[in-house]
């Protein structure tokens, strides 16, 4: 006759509790020696009777069974985070992926592209959009260009205001280099001189020409002799027709 089933819970009893703990602690034990040569597993045991004693048993060492476990522990849940990360990037790829199709449609809608199956309302609101954007960027542009008209205008006060300054420097220079009397020949007045010479000198000039070149020299030479301004020289020249000795003139010049 078989035995009977035994239902699973405390034992009230200390001393059957007791003796049953020895019992099936033994046999779990010798259980856990089984499969790890049967089937070349590795296999800990521990075990805390109620009185607060240990029991154990490991076929490879409790410490590096321990340390395998706790290793095994923090890579499953890594792996756990991991995958709840993945799951919720994913989830987020797909929302972002639907925004940017919507918008890429009402891209394309702004641009007057693909306009096909919207209602009357749906172009009407489009239509609102497009001058209000229209607006925004009028008044975008009247702002920039006001800016530059003011910057300009700055710029032309401070053009000014240096121009101002270098005028008072100038007429501050003036001051200290009073004008004189000499005036300085033009270049016209300096080209006709050496254009005479140079036709005398060849030989290709009229004789009205050498005579009036001949004059001119001599009294430019006298005046450069004599020390006197050269324009003063010609006023004080004598008239054509009168008869005066070139002593005479000299010292009438000289007066």
């Amino acid at each position: 006759m078989g035995r009977g089933k035994i239902e699973i819970k405390r034992i009230e009893n200390a001393n059957s509790r007791q003796v049953t703990f020895s019992k099936r602690r033994t046999g779990l034990l010798k259980k856990a020696q089984e499969l790890a040569i049967l089937c070349d597993a590795e296999v800990a045991v521990i075990i805390f009777s109620n009185t607060g004693k240990l029991f154990e048993f490991s076929n490879s060492g409790m410490k590096r069974t321990l340390a395998r476990y706790n290793k095994c522990i923090d890579s499953t849940e890594s792996a756990r985070v991991e995958y709840k990360a993945e799951k919720q990037d994913s989830k987020e790829v797909d929302v972002l992926k639907e925004e940017i199709d919507k918008l890429q449609a009402k891209q394309l809608m702004l641009l007057g592209q693909d306009l096909t199956g919207l209602s009357l309302k749906e172009l009407q609101h489009l239509e609102q959009q497009l001058n209000e954007g229209l607006l925004c960027v009028k008044e975008k542009k009247e702002h920039l260009l006001m800016e530059q008209l003011e910057q300009s205008r700055v710029q032309e006060q401070r053009a000014m205001l240096e121009n101002e300054t270098l005028r008072r420097q100038v007429e501050e220079l003036r001051c200290f280099f009073p004008t004189t009397d000499h005036s300085v020949p033009t270049y016209h007045e300096y080209y006709s001189v050496e254009r005479k010479h140079s036709l005398v000198n060849n030989g290709s000039a009229s004789p009205d020409m050498a005579c009036n070149y001949s004059i001119e020299k001599g009294d430019s030479d006298t005046t450069l002799h004599l020390g006197l301004p050269t324009d003063r020289y010609r006023k004080r020249k004598a008239p054509e027709g009168e008869s005066h000795s070139n002593d005479s003139w000299s010292q009438l010049v000289l007066l």
